[in-house]
């Protein structure tokens, strides 16, 4: 490797003015007063965003090379992304990959710098400027529009934000859900849709023992919902959730399943056909081109619906006190509001027929219509990336950032990972599939030197001190931890795992203790 060296001509972002890091960086001084310009350079790389695709690109990249070093931003003073802030309450055993993350962080190759809001704080110009690689791994933190009339009146939510809120995202925490009707209607048959049904009618007791938040523990304590129905413009063939979430759904206690037989009309003779076909108007993939899981979830869907349940079940659904159910075929068209206009009142439903087979079976009205007596909408059709930075390329129709393999399109040294590279789809598994194969795709490019790392990068020494000039004070990880610390005891005191801090106010206060 040649002798590496600061080219003046990179550093023009950085030589107007006369601040102390400009000086600094041209005279080759980091902020700590250490020379950055040395005979010999590591990759530098920065990942933008510490959720599972931030984590997980940072783990291959420390593990597949041995000089490379890692520096991750985030918005929040807290890290982990989805993991703190979408992963169900009572799924905790999904949240314990935080405990391989910390390894990450904790790596002496790696830093965290969280209350650090590039796009504002710092650009992504200055990023790649201070950086070898830059990889955007910062999510999908939009919502997707239903469009219909009465989208925005009182009683509609997304399920981005309604998870957010009994999960402690700050931006969330005012959400403050109406609970006090007895119906409740999610659009979406995802894992996030049942999430949402399974928190609405789990017992108290349960809850209490997770670290939701204690406000949403209250507003749950008073709810009135008594009965949920998730609902999904195709058929139980094309549900999008998987077994595990639906399994939770049949046995979670105090209630009952209550689906219309209509719905699955054909699904049984579907299951034991060999080739694709159309039965009773519905056009229903064979069980020979199904993948083994969608086999499984169509099987169960299917036993919930139809068969008699043995004795022990049947005296479980006689003694429940909530309902809920998948209602298939359906497309959100309005919905209502009360006769005040103040507030959700109810939803009316398109009923469609499917055309096509399989997963490409696409929903086609039928000109039919149902009304729904409601007085909470949740909708859950999928999250949405949103542009960072106008430097960057961006998909707005498929709001994502144009790549290939994790490449960032017309952007040398531009990385992307995550729901930000292939939209919003998968689980956690995906997601690290996804964010090692843009880790190696960054090092096939060291590799080859199409990625020049001969000339050194001060990384975020210099990036340190922009953000002391823009009165930008990052948190480091052992900040976090004192966070942690603190959660955690709060948690024990009342039988919670932790009991999270719902503000940034608070968060850089116990932070910076």
């Amino acid at each position: 490797m040649s002798s590496c060296r600061l080219l003046q001509s990179e550093l023009k972002l950085w030589t107007s003015g006369r601040s102390k890091w400009t000086r600094g960086l041209n005279e080759g001084i980091g902020w700590s007063g250490k020379t950055f310009l040395s005979t010999s350079c590591c990759p530098k790389v920065c990942i933008v965003g510490s959720g599972p695709a931030g984590f997980y690109t940072a783990q291959h990249l420390i593990k597949a090379r041995q000089d490379v070093e890692v520096d991750i931003y985030e918005r929040l003073p807290v890290p982990f992304g989805l993991v703190r802030f979408g992963v169900a309450p009572d799924h905790p055993e999904v949240k314990n990959v935080i405990n391989t993350f910390t390894q990450t962080a904790k790596h002496s190759r790696c830093s965290f710098y969280g209350n650090v809001n590039v796009g504002k704080d710092v650009t992504v110009g200055e990023l790649q400027q201070a950086y070898h690689a830059v990889v955007l791994s910062y999510g999908a933190e939009g919502n997707r529009r239903v469009g219909v009339p009465g989208e925005d009146l009182r009683g509609v939510y997304s399920a981005k934000d309604f998870v957010g809120w009994y999960n402690g995202l700050p931006s969330c925490r005012e959400l403050s859900p109406d609970l006090s009707c007895e119906t409740a209607v999610i659009l979406g048959q995802g894992n996030v849709a049942l999430d949402v049904a399974r928190i609405l009618l789990s017992p108290l007791d349960i809850l209490k023992k997770t670290d939701i938040t204690q406000p949403a523990l209250e507003a749950l304590a008073e709810s009135q919902v008594r009965k949920v129905l998730i609902v999904g413009r195709r058929g139980p063939m094309q549900v999008a959730c998987t077994i595990k979430e639906l399994r939770e759904m049949v046995n979670l206690p105090g209630t009952r399943p209550e689906m219309v037989a209509a719905d699955f009309e054909g699904v049984p003779e579907a299951l034991k056909v060999v080739r694709s076909e159309r039965i009773y108007g519905r056009s229903l993939s064979a069980v020979a081109d199904l993948p083994r899981p969608r086999k499984r979830l169509t099987e169960l869907l299917m036993k919930t619906a139809m068969e008699v349940p043995g004795d022990k079940e049947l005296e479980r659904r006689k003694n429940a006190t909530k309902i809920w159910g998948f209602r298939f075929y359906r497309s959100p068209t309005e919905i209502f509001a009360d006769p005040s206009h103040s507030r959700t009142a109810g939803i009316r439903l398109a009923v469609n027929r499917l055309e096509g087979s399989g997963e490409r079976a696409q929903a086609v009205l039928t000109g039919e219509v149902e009304d729904v007596s409601c007085g909470l909408v949740i909708s859950s059709i999928g999250y949405k990336s949103h542009p960072i930075d106008p430097s960057v390329p961006f998909d707005s129709r498929r709001a994502i950032v144009p790549n290939s393999v994790g490449r960032v399109h017309q952007a040398a040294g531009l990385y992307c990972s995550g729901w930000l590279k292939t939209g919003p789809t998968g689980v956690i598994a995906t997601t690290m599939n996804n964010s090692f194969d843009t880790a190696r795709s960054l090092l096939e490019d060291v590799d080859s030197g199409t990625l020049d790392i001969s000339t050194a990068k001060p990384g975020s020494q210099i990036v340190s001190m922009l953000l002391e000039e823009r009165g930008v004070k990052p948190v480091t990880f052992s900040d976090w931890e004192k966070i942690d610390s603190l959660e955690m005891r709060k948690g024990e005191a009342c039988g919670k795992p932790r009991e999270k801090l719902l503000t940034v106010e608070e968060m850089l206060k116990v932070a910076r203790t």
